[in-house]
């Protein structure tokens, strides 16, 4: 059986939104994006998180306030020695990244994601 994602991703798209890797801060095309609206999952197409809830958390990944909870999956993780919790597209299971409790208001929520496991769709 073929994978279509290894066909469909580039290979360091396919070892973020497979294989649960991270890419390297501030090397994300969407690090320091601004522009009007939504990003959805690099696997499946899914929207997961609009611009307006973005924001710059100088961590070096894009940061959002609030995903689309209907649209996302959080599961614990306990790797690299720490337990974290790990955003994941509910439609294909691609790994997103990690949500912490250090962001804005008003959700306190500070969802760090990989450029890589992101498509961005412009506002018309």
């Amino acid at each position: 059986m073929t994978d279509h994602y290894k066909q469909n991703l580039s290979p360091d798209a396919y070892k973020v939104c497979r294989l649960a890797a991270t890419e390297q801060p501030f090397s994300g095309k969407y690090n320091d994006h601004w522009l009007a609206g939504t990003y959805v999952c690099a696997c499946c197409q899914q929207v997961l998180f609009l611009s307006t809830t973005k924001f710059n958390a100088g961590c070096g990944w894009p940061s959002f306030w609030a995903a689309i909870v209907e649209q996302t999956l959080e599961k614990v993780d306990n790797s690299h020695h720490t337990q974290r919790t790990e955003i994941q597209c509910k439609s294909c299971q691609s790994h997103l990244g990690h949500v912490f409790d250090d962001g804005p208001v008003p959700t306190g929520k500070r969802y760090c994601v990989n450029s890589l496991s992101l498509n961005f769709v412009a506002t018309n």
